[in-house]
């Protein structure tokens, strides 16, 4: 009832519009030759142009009377949309909260199915209010939009999708360490967009989540306990197993280090000036506690070969001459003046 009711108020719409164009042409064309003949005007105004503009407002209200059962309609369509989006969007909260799941990826996922329930409200409701609108122009045209809205925003859509992936594979939680292409710092959120790492020295970075999807990251406290090394050389001339025992007690001495794993110790290489040691033990893994660790080891091991004798050499380089040098005693100025 209500599509008639609106074809035929459009008609009538047509119709008027029509016949008032007619009439100004027709009114345009005598008023030339009058002017050109120098005559009155000749013609009389059948039709007044305030009574032109009173029917095509009461065929324009005529047409929105019609369509008022359609606006209500679409009025009520939205308003359980809103309650359903509403409802669907508490039950994918619990449920993802029974899962475990992260708050910004519960975040994301209800927000989504949102706008999902959203879009298909209002598509119901254009298709009420406009009949000739199909579902399939909606569609179609939603389609070309969807392209030009992607295009235009590629970088966002990119991180939102990166944001997305990064929350669902957990590759790291919330207060971890982490390097990725000369960043560092703790992770203290994840976003959909961005992931905001708080550096050591205490700023705060918005890293874009697409750079961390793209690029190899490491996770520092991925787990509790983490090998730490150090290279450690003595002189030619000292005894290589004597400075090994002395180099491991004083490794057991370390309190900063995992006692449940050993510490090993190896003679590892022939240096310029030295041979090295190649010293690895188990610490926590959070950076101020391998700086404490390393700091704590350095020292006990210094003390430990300092006590023992063993020379910890400065690098050496020997100069060798093409010719004999003549060295010359200096006595004073008076060897100046002589010379």
């Amino acid at each position: 009832m209500s599509f008639k009711s609106n074809t035929l108020g459009q008609h009538l719409y047509n119709a008027e519009v029509a016949r008032y164009a007619n009439h100004c042409w027709v009114l345009w064309f005598q008023s030339i030759f009058a002017a050109r003949s120098g005559d009155a005007f000749p013609v009389e105004l059948t039709v007044k142009p305030l009574q032109i503009v009173s029917e095509q407002l009461n065929g324009l209200a005529e047409s929105m009377i019609a369509l008022l059962p359609n606006f209500i309609a679409a009025f009520v369509i939205l308003l359980i949309t809103g309650a359903f989006a509403f409802i669907v969007g508490r039950v994918f909260e619990r449920l993802m909260r029974r899962s475990r799941a992260r708050p910004s990826l519960v975040a994301a996922i209800v927000k989504l199915a949102r706008i999902a329930i959203w879009l298909l409200g209002f598509l119901i409701a254009a298709t009420i209010v406009a009949p000739n609108l199909t579902p399939t122009k909606l569609l179609a045209g939603l389609g070309l939009g969807s392209i030009a809205i992607g295009l235009a925003f590629k970088d966002i859509f990119e991180n939102f999708l990166a944001g997305f992936l990064i929350l669902m594979r957990k590759p790291m939680r919330i207060g971890d360490d982490i390097e990725c292409e000369g960043l560092s710092g703790q992770v203290e959120h994840i976003s959909i967009r961005d992931t905001f790492l708080r550096k050591r020295s205490g700023e705060l970075i918005l890293v874009p989540n697409s750079f961390i999807f793209k690029n190899p990251v490491k996770i520092l406290t991925d787990r509790e306990l983490r090998r730490i090394s150090i290279i450690i050389g003595v002189a030619y001339g000292e005894d290589v197993d004597k400075a090994r025992n002395v180099i491991m007690e004083a490794m057991l001495s370390v309190e900063k280090r995992d006692q449940m794993r050993g510490v090993d110790v190896f003679a590892r290489e022939f240096n310029s000036s030295s041979i090295d040691f190649l010293v690895r033990w188990w610490a926590d893994s959070t950076p101020k506690d391998e700086h404490q660790s390393r700091d704590e080891a350095v020292a006990a091991i210094k003390h430990a070969l300092d006590e023992a004798g063993i020379e910890i050499p400065f690098p050496y380089r020997t100069l060798t001459f093409k010719e004999p040098l003549t060295i010359r005693n200096y006595t004073g100025p008076e060897d100046e003046n002589s010379a």
